[in-house]
């Protein structure tokens, strides 16, 4: 394995899926959160649309692959849609669920203080939303992972799934086993990682729950 990583080729097979990882989690992450604002705020639109959301949520990720490669053909385009359409729906719902479960008393004072929209925005609902959009977050990365591996394995010649699912195809035993480890590594780095992120971020929210429990 140690022998694998230090070719030329390794690394431009990681460059390629962790610039696909990162470019859809981006993507999905902001697409979440701004449409969760949305209709977190408007019920009415939210009302029309949780069917359809719904619908598309409880279709499994991988599934999605091959119905974007048919449509679209094996280009780097294609992998990023997928990953970025298989990201989208648990930051989404977790920000539309955290919107609707800020506590009542937080509007009142808002509108008491007379804040603006966008002051109310930033100050009140994206703080008292964050722990569960930043879940949602999480659980996207993951969905965005999974997705990641399937789509080079389905037509690409680059990344670390592709190289995983030639080896085994070429009966290079070392090697799969060796694309099947680092796949294991960099998977929980990416969830280690954001993990300190979102305890960084919601620290304050960490501490408070602490002081609740020693109530």
């Amino acid at each position: 394995m140690w022998q694998l990583t230090q070719t030329s080729e390794f690394l431009i097979d990681i460059g390629s899926s962790l610039a696909n990882l990162v470019a859809s989690f981006v993507i999905a992450s902001f697409l979440g959160v701004l449409l969760g604002l949305v209709l977190g705020t408007m019920r009415f639109l939210s009302w029309l649309l949780e069917p359809a959301i719904h619908f598309f949520r409880a279709i499994p990720p991988v599934a999605l692959v091959p119905i974007f490669v048919s449509l679209l053909g094996f280009g780097n385009e294609t992998r990023i849609l997928a990953i970025t359409v298989a990201a989208l729906f648990p930051v989404l719902i977790s920000t539309i669920d955290g919107v609707r479960a800020n506590d009542e008393t937080l509007d009142m004072v808002s509108k008491v203080y007379r804040l603006t929209w966008s002051e109310r925005l930033f100050q009140v609902t994206l703080p008292a939303a964050a722990p569960r959009i930043l879940s949602g977050m999480q659980v996207s990365l993951i969905a965005a992972f999974v997705v990641m591996i399937a789509s080079e394995m389905l037509g690409s010649s680059t990344g670390l799934g592709a190289k995983t699912l030639l080896a085994q195809q070429t009966f290079a035993i070392a090697d799969m086993w060796a694309g099947i480890i680092l796949l294991g590594i960099f998977g929980y780095l990416a969830t280690f990682l954001f993990d300190l992120f979102r305890r960084r971020i919601l620290r304050w929210y960490i501490a408070a729950q602490q002081q609740e429990r020693q109530l």
